[in-house]
């Protein structure tokens, strides 16, 4: 696709995206209820969070084994990668109308970034939005680079930044395992005990905030953590900007169009979701009979398993841009299009959502229910995303936050209703 037919077309939507967008907000909330449900501790390990609560330790680790497989790592890059596809879309459509890209691209990450504090503060601390919002902004500096220029630097970037950490864990890791194998030094052996303590600290901390009212709740982040965004960005910028560059090439490619570069799509759907789903089988077989031991899983989640999570989510990308055209008619396939154009709003209301059924300011269900029981909440987010976003996109042109922050973007009040 030359270029400017490209821009021609970014004026329209491209189906397959608003479809993968569904998708990936979707697959999210698989991820992010183990941080909802707590304590945080739990996203890591279920070894760290098994003691007190309600549940067998087998359908546990059968369920937090199916999460790893399918939806840990992969539904993260597939979101980071439509991310950066979205910022082209939006440059693009701007300049073809005529505006200042440069200002209201700066203007819509500003907002994002407000967006993201707000969801910090007022709802929940595993918002993505601010990391996203300040990629975004690095992102748009490097896009003047060219295509092969931006893969170098995103691939560089990303297993430059994974492996230094996974390197720095790995004495760690293996005093562990000398641990486990009754091998350790009394070094080693100091090391492990001092890791397992803060996170038993960090776990009995989240347990008794949780249980906070709201008002109480909201003054512990801004006198305790009112940093905490910023922490975030620095541990994960360098996988969510390689992964925004990568979306950027993608869209730019025509990536997104099933009938541009079919064979390409064909062989990234195999190859690559084989290889994500593969390499995540095999460390979780690995991983599973040891009761998933976690200072590994720390440093598999954080840096080990970045391979299997660009390749799962590449792939997922590729074997969901091929099924558009049979999906896109179908009842499943409009309402996962209508859950993709609300993503922002679907993303929102999950937390207002799950924060209100599982902290102490809402029904108080906070470390009662372990990954095996996690699953029906799951289930619950997403047929509410899929109930409501078509029938409220049947009346109204974009979802609610959507709207306002087009209309904050622009700078002038939008009719919003057809």
């Amino acid at each position: 696709m030359n270029h400017a037919a490209f821009t021609a077309a970014t004026v329209k939507r491209l189906p397959a995206l608003d479809l993968i967008r569904g998708v990936a907000v979707l697959g999210i909330l698989a991820i992010n209820i183990a941080g909802f449900a707590g304590p945080l501790a739990g996203t890591i390990s279920p070894a760290l969070t098994a003691s007190g609560t309600p549940y067998s330790s087998a359908w546990d680790n059968a369920a937090f084994a199916f999460s790893l497989v399918l939806f840990e790592g992969k539904m993260r890059a597939l979101f980071s990668m439509l991310f950066g596809a979205g910022l082209v879309l939006f440059w693009e459509s701007l300049e073809a109308r005529g505006d200042n890209g440069d200002v209201l691209q700066l203007r819509r990450l500003s907002w994002l970034l407000l967006f993201g504090l707000l969801h910090y503060l007022l709802l929940w601390w595993g918002d993505i939005l601010f990391v996203y919002a300040l990629c975004g902004i690095a992102a748009l500096m490097l896009r003047p680079l060219s295509d092969r220029r931006l893969i170098a630097t995103a691939l560089l970037l990303y297993y430059g930044w994974h492996l230094w950490g996974l390197f720095d864990l790995v004495p760690l890791v293996h005093a562990e395992t000398a641990v486990r194998l009754g091998r350790a030094s009394a070094e080693q052996a100091a090391h492990v005990h001092q890791w397992l303590e803060a996170a038993r600290a960090g776990i009995v901390e989240d347990l008794a905030e949780a249980h906070y009212g709201y008002a109480r709740l909201l003054v512990t982040k801004l006198s305790d953590r009112p940093f905490w965004l910023f922490h975030m960005t620095r541990h994960i910028f360098s996988e969510t900007l390689p992964l925004i560059l990568i979306g950027m090439v993608m869209v730019r490619r025509g990536f997104f169009d099933p009938t541009a570069h079919p064979r390409h799509l064909r062989a990234a759907a195999i190859a690559c979701t084989a290889g994500g789903l593969g390499l995540s089988l095999a460390f979780t077989l690995w991983a599973e009979p040891r009761g998933f031991p976690p200072i590994a899983m720390e440093a598999a989640l954080s840096w080990g398993l970045a391979m299997p999570h660009l390749l799962g989510g590449y792939g997922y990308a590729a074997l969901l841009v091929l099924v558009t055209p049979y999906l896109a008619a179908r009842p499943i396939g409009r309402r996962l299009r209508a859950a993709g154009r609300m993503a922002f709003s679907n993303y929102i209301a999950t937390s207002l959502i799950m924060t209100t059924v599982f902290y102490g300011w809402g029904l108080g269900q906070f470390g009662r229910f372990g990954p095996a029981l996690q699953g029906p909440f799951v289930l619950l987010g997403w047929g509410l995303m899929l109930g409501w976003s078509a029938p409220v996109l049947r009346h109204f042109r974009r979802g609610p936050l959507e709207w306002i922050w087009r209309c904050l973007v622009e700078k002038r009040w939008l009719s919003n209703r057809f």
